[in-house]
């Protein structure tokens, strides 16, 4: 899952992308409310941790702005705030949850997970990677809020990759788990199935390890044309 996280104390800030980071999601931090605008039009989010009390603005401005421009993004507020009448003004104005700080890390991970499963109507059994989300028990795939139809193989491959995110998985592996009697010996049935995955979910995940394999890294990839 890839969060956007807007708080400008640099502890809290600190603790909260490490502890998200812990649980496999994708963390941008920022500090100010003019740097979440900008990073917000040039990137996919799967959810906004947003602070109100930013040193350029308040959070509600961002947040007026998301649901202004129809944007069903879904956002956890966390502020020091913990009056009710800020609590209902957030939540009217379009926040999916509102946590007062300080809030104990456990309970946030709760949150966001749940807000998660609300959003996206996946469960726990949901692998998460940037704006990409694989259901093994329904073998549902979805890119950037988009249900994305896979082919057998091509949903075993994506799924093997994801489990090891961040380790290259060998060809050998690949062919004998996944392609249908292990095919090899020569055989480019693997490149075919990897290209048209690649189209189906964007380029910038899966990499090419050359000689050996392939990869999700756990960073995002710059464009590419890999084939």
């Amino acid at each position: 899952m890839n969060l956007l996280l807007v708080e400008d104390d640099l502890d809290l800030g600190n603790g909260v992308r490490i502890a998200l980071a812990n649980q496999g999601m994708d963390v941008v931090w920022v500090r100010r409310l003019d740097d979440a605008l900008r990073t917000l039009d040039g990137g996919t989010f799967d959810m906004v941790l947003l602070d109100l009390g930013l040193p350029d603005g308040d959070g509600l401005d961002l947040l007026f702005r998301l649901r202004r421009d129809r944007q069903i993004l879904p956002v956890l507020v966390l502020s020091a705030r913990d009056a009710l009448t800020d609590r209902l003004r957030s939540l009217d104005d379009g926040a999916d949850d509102y946590l007062v700080k300080p809030f104990a890390l456990a309970e946030l991970l709760s949150r966001v997970r749940a807000l998660a499963r609300r959003s996206y109507g996946f469960n726990d059994e949901t692998i998460r990677m940037r704006g990409l989300a694989l259901h093994e028990p329904t073998r549902g795939v979805i890119v950037d809020g988009e249900p994305v139809e896979l082919s057998r193989c091509e949903f075993d491959l994506l799924a093997l990759l994801l489990k090891r995110t961040g380790r290259v998985v060998t060809r050998r592996v690949m062919e004998e788990q996944v392609l249908p009697g292990g095919q090899a010996n020569g055989s480019n049935s693997l490149e075919v199935h990897i290209s048209n995955l690649r189209k189906k979910i964007g380029q910038g995940y899966i990499r090419t390890v050359r000689g050996i394999g392939y990869v999700i890294d756990v960073q995002s990839l710059v464009r590419s044309t890999q084939k």
